[in-house]
């Protein structure tokens, strides 16, 4: 392995999550109340998923928001406890541990995602694979030295990363990783079903008007103060600046995948977490990707394969996913948005 410099903002994926621009934040108003008065807003923030994750909610009963929200919270770390292949305890650790020995009994939230990661490794050829948690040289965590694999050492690895070795029975409820040394890595494909478990849980406990934002993520419900909610798109070539608003009514979501998120720099080159599966590599040609749709599932592990795929890809994707608002911002500066995108953008008044 070859070492690497460390910028002091890639030390922890949680502070990178926070620090660091991204594609999607929320603008938050700062209004104390909603027209009349009668509505409350509540609002939290907690560390969850290696990010933040940020809960507003409005209503006319307090209590019955804190509450809720409180209840979203822990049903968001029970999933996250699950799925985590950092957490030793988990599914997924278990999974790793029984590979190429015995399939391991999976909740049927677990099974939905890995189900999901295989629909989206279908769809874009293999480039999203959940296999890659076998490229174990790569550390983006906390740790303060970074290392580079090697490409003897990456080779080795490669033949590890199939998303064919992983089996699913449904019936059975069970998964199965068919080689010993393969591993899962769901970060690409788990934390936005895991917040759209969040918002259930707010829905069910009555509230009407909710939004949740998991470092970038956004999932809204209902309207904030009476109007759609307004999701901000940053310009990743300049953060501080936005390339427009987007606004939400009911029900949505804004998802957003970059290189951004967790990286360091080696020899000058910026080293993230989104790794081609085919190279070990980390991807190039796209530097950020947003997506607006209505449902989680349109857009779950889009944003991952679209980092892998390049600019090309992204630019296809609406054609196959009707509805779909895309924008794919190239590592060369470039820009591109879709027809539906460029209907949602609203110009950010100066």
């Amino acid at each position: 392995m070859q070492q690497a410099s460390v910028r002091p903002h890639g030390l922890s994926r949680r502070r990178v999550a926070m620090a660091l621009p991204l594609l999607g934040s929320v603008l938050w108003h700062t209004g104390a109340a909603a027209a009349g008065g009668r509505l409350q807003p509540c609002r939290a923030t907690r560390p969850l998923m290696g990010t933040q994750v940020d809960i507003v909610a409005e209503g006319p009963d307090g209590p019955l928001l804190r509450h809720a929200i409180g209840r979203a919270y822990a049903e968001m770390q029970r999933l996250e406890a699950l799925m985590s292949r950092y957490q030793p305890q988990s599914v997924v650790s278990r999974i790793h541990l029984a590979a190429g020995i015995t399939p391991v009994a999976v909740p049927p939230e677990v099974m939905a995602v890995l189900q999901s990661a295989q629909r989206v490794s279908a769809l874009s050829r293999g480039a999203f694979d959940v296999t890659v948690g076998a490229f174990k040289s790569w550390n983006f965590g906390p740790d303060s030295n970074k290392l580079v694999p090697g490409a003897a050492e990456l080779a080795r690895q490669r033949p590890l990363v199939d998303a064919r070795g992983l089996v699913l029975d449904a019936r059975a409820g069970t998964a199965f990783l068919v080689r010993q040394g393969m591993a899962l890595d769901l970060g690409g494909i788990a934390k936005l079903p895991i917040l759209e478990a969040g918002m259930k849980v707010l829905r069910s406990e009555g509230v009407e008007n909710a939004l949740i934002n998991g470092g970038g993520d956004v999932l809204t419900h209902g309207l904030w103060q009476g109007r759609p909610w307004r999701v901000g798109l940053r310009d990743p070539r300049a953060p501080e600046r936005l390339l427009g608003v987007v606004p939400v009514a009911g029900t949505g979501v804004v998802a957003s995948s970059g290189d951004y998120e967790r990286f360091f720099f080696h020899a000058g080159q910026r080293q993230h977490h989104v790794l081609n599966p085919r190279t070990g590599r980390p991807s190039s040609g796209v530097h950020g990707v947003s997506l607006v749709a209505r449902d989680v599932a349109a857009v779950n592990g889009l944003g991952a394969a679209l980092m892998v795929q390049g600019p090309q890809a992204g630019r296809a994707l609406p054609q196959r996913v009707p509805g779909l608002a895309v924008l794919v911002a190239g590592q060369d500066g470039s820009v591109w948005q879709s027809t539906a995108m460029a209907a949602l953008l609203e110009a950010v008044a100066s």
